[in-house]
């Protein structure tokens, strides 16, 4: 494990909470090319907002809070 994906596991650990509260989680799979991977979890996984929940809040605290991420992609988008 990297510094960088220890630093995005911390940053999820924060989101989690809020995603919980919903019923929903969040999985980190892989960190590659500036390109954090995670997969929505729970309520969040079937959920007609998880596109929002990834850009809105996701990826947009990450980005702010790990400068190596560029962007977030669910996996079951992939």
């Amino acid at each position: 494990m990297n510094k960088t994906e220890d630093k995005i596991k911390e940053v999820l650990d924060k989101i989690r909470p809020y995603l919980n509260h919903d019923g929903g989680d969040v999985k980190f799979v892989k960190f590659e090319k500036g390109i954090c991977y995670v997969e929505l979890q729970g309520a969040c996984a079937g959920c007609m907002f998880a596109d929002m929940t990834i850009s809105n809040t996701v990826e947009e605290v990450l980005t702010s809070e790990v400068p190596e991420v560029i962007k977030v992609v669910n996996i079951k988008e992939v």
